[in-house]
């Protein structure tokens, strides 16, 4: 039997929100303040340990930070204005677009008179839905953070929105929410499906097996800082054997892969860009690349082209 999870919090000044939010253990560093005469809070969360229907208005203005977590979190808005700051990109939310938290990393949450909505999906539940659709995944799944899915994908969604309020009335114990659940994590793959990137096809040689695991571990982690040692202890390999791993293989160190993996993902999201709303440097930074100068080099080595002509096509 499913345990029932429930969160109902109010508060009708700001000191009792940030109160009644640092209780329930809703990110940290709130801070809150009147925008007009009236205030008014409340926050909701009802499901169980795989999903969560997330709900929270305000009448007044709400500032705190959200920490990374066990689920990947879709979030929109219905009224008012909810800013998302995070370490790579800056965004305002739009109503009734749904959009993928950045719940791999520390984010400051804004809002200012909203109603805000979430629907929180445990990772380990999304994995073992995503597995059942794709033969082959990383250990560590990475998904589309930056573009939702089409026309179709949206509306399946809100029909799965649908579908588990319909379905919390019968409780989360029942067959109604089980399946609900599961379009739920379909609609939202369909909307964010996992990057899947083609593995070289040396790695498919048994005898690659351990450099085949530290591979996956930087096409999973390509944003972060990477060092040489986490690749092998990863591969449970040495520091020179991974770095000889790499040249017999690929021909090119571990960092020198990594690099090029990072200038693809560039390059397929420069393609995908808004010349008018997103700059090169924007982009550049999201993938780990600081220094503008030697990025646009590697990128004219890699491509024969700038990305500013990427970006304007």
């Amino acid at each position: 039997m499913e345990r029932l999870i429930r969160i109902d919090v109010s508060a009708t000044d700001p000191e009792s929100a940030v109160r009644e939010l640092a209780a329930v253990g809703i990110g940290r560093q709130w801070t809150s303040r009147r925008s007009g005469d009236r205030y008014s809070f409340r926050y909701t969360a009802v499901g169980d340990h795989e999903l969560t229907v997330r709900r929270s208005r305000i009448h007044g203005l709400l500032r705190g930070v959200v920490v990374p977590g066990p689920d990947h979190v879709v979030q929109w808005t219905t009224a008012g204005s909810v800013v998302i700051d995070a370490t790579d990109t800056r965004s305002e939310l739009r109503h009734d677009e749904p959009v993928l938290a950045p719940s791999d990393q520390e984010y400051v949450f804004v809002g200012a008179d909203h109603d805000h909505r979430s629907v929180h999906l445990a990772r380990s539940f999304i994995r073992t839905v995503a597995a059942e659709r794709w033969a082959t995944l990383p250990e560590h799944l990475v998904l589309e953070r930056t573009r939702a899915g089409g026309t179709g994908a949206s509306s399946a969604w809100r029909d799965a929105l649908g579908a588990l309020s319909r379905a919390l009335r019968d409780g989360v114990d029942s067959r109604a929410w089980v399946d609900a659940k599961r379009a739920a994590a379909d609609a939202f793959l369909g909307m964010f499906p996992p990057r899947v990137d083609a593995l070289p096809a040396e790695l498919s040689n048994p005898r690659n097996a351990r450099l085949r695991a530290a591979v996956e571990y930087l096409h999973a982690h390509v944003q972060e800082p990477i060092a040489v040692t986490e690749l092998a202890d990863v591969a449970g390999l040495s520091v020179r054997s991974v770095q000889e791993s790499f040249a017999r293989v690929f021909g090119v160190s571990p960092l020198t892969y990594l690099r090029e993996l990072r200038l693809d993902r560039v390059r397929h999201d420069l393609l995908d860009a808004d010349a008018q709303s997103d700059t090169v440097g924007e982009v550049a930074k999201r993938w780990g690349f600081a220094h503008l100068g030697r990025f646009s080099a590697a990128y004219v080595e890699r491509f024969g082209e700038y990305p500013k002509q990427t970006i304007r096509r």
